[in-house]
């Protein structure tokens, strides 16, 4: 049997960081067992859909290194690919569930269904469809029918008790007749979400569905479906929910949660690749860095926890750093590029690769390279507060001394610079870090910067001397 998962999200906004863990465990399930990775798209709701989210969910995955084998832009033999472009097949499914009495049509109104609702509250018994429309006869239909009602289309959810045994959560069970009859297609037409995937899950061969924990209870619903419909059921794995560190969902309240924004600042893929995998899974070790061969040769659905997986900002910014460090120069430099760029920076390739070994211990998400490398890039320096307070407090004439004897060296290169500048500081009784704190700020307009005498090197001689004549106005 050729394993076969899917990713399956609905294009609203850009992906969100639990949506995203799911598709990488079904990727990884995936690619482990030679299989095959499907992304459908669900975007019946259009309302809600927009290409340019669709757009986005393409671009975020391949970020990740998460391709597909099937599904958008890339085709298949079970396609269409979008829920969009399936409505037929849903209709022709729904039709064929009514001729083999498996579905119905219900009449009954919203009104009709609130008040069965509240008096089924008011017996202490759990709220679901009574099933009143189910047994209805011709002529039933018929007056409903004249009296302008429309219908929706009810699935008949055999009333044994269902079982799943799902990877993650063991042997779930439902009791029988506690799942009541459900809506496969609304009154419009439009497919309802739990007959449009067990559908899809079906025709498109799903072996693995892969998804949060919140759909569990549509699990024996798509099992129904699918059995029904005379196919088998795939294996199911619902990975619990990711929380923030108050153990509440993940949400914009605890700061970046989607794909995009952790890419907007500055995160590699390789890293948050890594810290998504280990979020409720474990290779079976205490390794925290596991490079993506090593996450698809040791990755196993079974050793996902069931419990929520608690998402900290500070070990992925740790883990990012890791990656951070083990990219070249030339590599780290043109990762660092675009955000440079955007920030109105005129990059010099050369000067900027030059840069690497001098700030990659200081980067720990490619946005940092913009607070390090500003006054590289720009003539544009002005003193923050703390740099102000600290030219300001300069001896005085010893801003001019430094530009002079900078401006006086024989040579360009951080030695030398070291070294005029520490003989600078000692005849003005000072210590080295004090005594090259005003040069650094007049230089860079920050008090902290990359190491200074490397910065001044790579600054140059002239516009190193005029920013420090500048300050020493």
């Amino acid at each position: 049997m050729t394993v076969r998962c899917r990713f399956a999200p609905a294009p609203s906004g850009s992906l969100h960081v639990g949506n995203v863990r799911s598709a990488l465990f079904s990727w990884l399930w995936a690619r482990r067992n030679d299989g095959v990775f499907i992304l459908r798209v669900e975007d019946t709701d259009a309302s809600r859909v927009t290409e340019e989210a669709f757009r986005g969910v393409l671009n975020d995955l391949r970020w990740l290194g998460l391709d597909w084998d099937e599904g958008p832009e890339v085709g298949g033999a079970r396609g269409p690919y979008r829920q969009s472009e399936r409505l037929g097949i849903y209709r022709d499914m729904v039709d064929r569930l009514l001729g083999q009495g498996d579905a119905y049509r219900c009449y009954c109104t919203e009104q009709e269904l609130d008040e069965r609702k509240e008096a089924a509250l008011a017996r202490g018994e759990p709220p679901g469809y009574d099933g009143r429309c189910r047994t209805l006869t011709d002529a039933e239909r018929a007056a409903f029918i004249a009296e302008g009602r429309t219908s929706v289309v009810r699935f008949h959810m055999p009333e044994h008790e269902w079982i799943v045994h799902d990877l993650v959560k063991g042997q779930v069970r439902w009791a029988a007749g506690e799942l009541r009859d459900f809506v496969l297609e609304r009154s419009d037409g439009s497919p309802v979400f739990l007959l449009a995937v067990a559908v899809d899950d079906l025709l498109m061969a799903v072996t693995h569905v892969v998804r949060g924990d919140d759909l569990l209870a549509s699990a024996p619903r798509n099992v129904a479906v699918i059995q029904a419909l005379g196919g088998e059921p795939p294996v199911y794995a619902h990975v619990p929910q990711v929380v923030g560190p108050d153990r509440k969902p993940l949400s914009k309240r605890h700061g970046s949660t989607s794909v995009e924004a952790f890419r907007e600042q500055g995160f590699l893929s390789e890293a948050l690749v890594n810290y998504l995998a280990l979020l409720g899974w474990s290779p079976g070790d205490d390794r925290e860095i596991v490079p993506r061969e090593e996450l698809i040769r040791l990755f196993d659905l079974e050793r996902v926890s069931s419990n929520p997986a608690a998402f900290d900002l500070e070990k992925l910014t740790w883990m990012n750093t890791h990656y951070v460090q083990q990219l070249d120069d030339d590599e780290l430099a043109a990762r660092t590029v675009r955000f440079l760029t955007q920030a109105g920076l005129g990059v010099d390739p050369a000067t900027l690769r030059k840069a690497m070994p001098i700030v990659r211990e200081r980067i720990h998400t490619l946005r940092d390279a913009v607070d390090l490398l500003t006054f590289l890039f720009s003539d544009d320096v002005t003193p923050n507060e703390k740099a102000a307070n600290l030219i300001a407090k300069a001896p005085e004439g010893y801003l001019k001394a430094a530009a002079d004897a900078l401006d006086g060296l024989a040579g360009w290169n951080a030695e030398q610079i070291a070294e005029t500048l520490d003989v600078l500081a000692n005849e003005a009784g000072l210590n080295r870090t004090r005594g090259w704190q005003p040069v650094r700020a007049a230089v860079t307009g920050s008090n902290v910067s990359p190491p200074l005498p490397e910065s001044l090197e790579l600054l140059g001689r002239e516009r190193t001397v005029a920013r420090i004549r500048a300050a020493a106005r």
